[in-house]
C-alpha cells in the first residue's frame, strides 16, 4: 500500500511545479510579440486555424473552443488530417495558431512550405524559441516552463498547463478588444444554461392572453378561487374598472383567509388581496425575474406594462420549466 500522506505530497508538488510555470509565463504574456499576436488576430477577416498534434492538439481543441465563443472565429484542424486533404479549409485571409512544445512537429512543419505559399500568417505557441516553427512563424510565443510536473521529464503537464493559460489569455485580451458583451456571448451558447440566463426574458416565459389568471376586484373570493383553479398558476391579478393592477391573490393568501375564517362567499376579493404587490415588465431578462422572486420571497410574479395593466403571469415552475434555475 502507498502511504496516503505521500500521494498527498506527490499531488501538492505537481500544483507547486505547476505554479511556478505560470509565474514564469507571465513575463511571455507581458510582452510585445503577446500583444502581435493578438493584433494579427484582431485585424483577421477570416478565422483561426488552431493546429496541434498529441497533447498540444488536445489543448488547442479547447483554445479554439473558447477564442469561438468569445467572439473570434475559430476551430480546430489536426495536422495530419490536414496534410490529406482537410488544409482545403485554409483561406488566405486566415491567422493559423501552431501548438508545439518542442517546436518540432513534423505534421505542422510538412504544411509550412503551402501555408507560406498562401501568404497565411503563423502563430506559433512553442517552448523553443530556436525551434524551427518558431523560425517560420510570423509571431512567436513562448510558453518555455522551467520544468514539466511529471517527475520522468517526459509527459506533458506544466507545459500544457502554460499552453492552456497562454490560450485563455489571448482568447480574453481579444474579448474585451472587440467590446464582447454579455448579449453576444449569450448568441454563441443558445442550447446551455448560460445562454437561457441570458436570452430568455420574462415575455418569453410568462402566462398571457386567455391564459393569464384575472379577476374584477368586485368579485368575491370563491369566484376568484375559481380563476385561480383554472389558470393553474396558484394566484390571480385583481384589476379595478379601468383594468389596472390593484392586487394579487395567492394560494398563500387564500391560508390565511381559512384561517381567519372569512366567508368566501361574501368577501370581496378587493378585502383579503395583496395590494401594491410586486411586479415586473415583460423586456426584464427571466433570470433577473428570478433574482426578483428569491429576494421577495415569493413564488410568483404579475407581469404589467407602462400602464400598470397586467399583461402576463409567472411562477417559479416556469423557471424551472424554462432551464432558468
Amino acid at each position: 500500500m502507498v502511504d496516503k500522506s505521500q500521494l498527498r505530497q506527490w499531488g501538492c508538488k505537481v500544483i507547486d511545479i505547476e505554479k511556478s510555470a505560470l509565474d514564469n509565463l507571465y513575463q511571455y504574456v507581458d510582452s510585445a510579440e503577446f500583444a502581435e499576436a493578438c493584433e494579427l488576430i484582431l485585424n483577421c477577416t477570416g478565422k483561426v486555424i488552431v493546429m496541434g498534434m498529441g497533447k498540444s492538439g488536445h489543448i488547442g481543441n479547447k483554445i479554439s473552443a473558447t477564442l469561438a465563443s468569445t467572439g473570434t472565429p475559430a476551430f480546430f484542424v489536426h495536422p495530419g488530417e490536414a496534410s490529406h486533404g482537410d488544409l482545403g479549409v485554409l483561406a488566405d485571409n486566415d491567422v493559423i495558431l501552431a501548438i508545439s512544445n518542442s517546436g518540432e512537429s513534423s505534421e505542422i512543419l510538412t504544411l509550412m512550405p503551402v501555408i507560406q505559399r498562401m501568404g497565411v500568417p503563423v502563430i506559433a505557441v512553442t517552448g523553443k524559441p530556436e525551434s524551427n516553427m518558431a523560425r517560420l512563424s510570423k509571431v512567436h510565443l513562448c510558453i518555455e516552463v522551467p520544468e514539466e510536473a511529471c517527475p520522468l521529464g517526459l509527459a506533458p503537464t506544466s507545459s500544457t498547463t502554460a499552453t492552456l493559460v497562454m490560450g485563455d489569455a489571448i482568447a480574453i485580451a481579444l474579448l474585451q478588444a472587440k467590446g464582447f458583451t454579455r448579449d453576444d456571448f449569450a448568441m454563441s451558447h443558445p442550447g446551455g444554461a448560460l445562454g437561457r440566463k441570458l436570452l430568455l426574458k420574462v415575455c418569453d416565459v410568462m402566462h398571457s392572453g386567455d391564459d393569464l389568471p384575472l379577476v374584477n376586484h368586485d368579485i368575491c373570493i370563491t369566484e376568484a378561487l375559481y380563476e385561480i383553479s383554472k389558470k393553474g398558476l396558484g394566484m390571480t391579478a385583481i384589476i379595478d374598472d379601468q383594468r389596472k393592477l390593484v392586487g394579487i391573490f395567492t394560494d398563500g393568501d387564500l391560508r390565511r383567509v381559512i384561517d381567519a375564517e372569512v366567508n368566501l362567499r361574501t368577501t370581496p376579493i378587493a378585502d383579503v388581496m395583496t395590494p401594491n404587490c410586486v411586479t415586473i415588465t415583460d423586456g426584464v431578462l427571466a433570470a433577473q425575474a428570478l433574482q426578483v422572486m428569491d429576494s421577495k420571497n415569493i413564488n410568483g410574479l404579475i407581469v404589467i406594462d407602462k400602464d400598470r395593466h397586467p399583461i402576463g403571469a409567472l411562477n417559479m415552475l416556469d423557471m424551472v420549466k424554462a432551464g432558468v434555475i
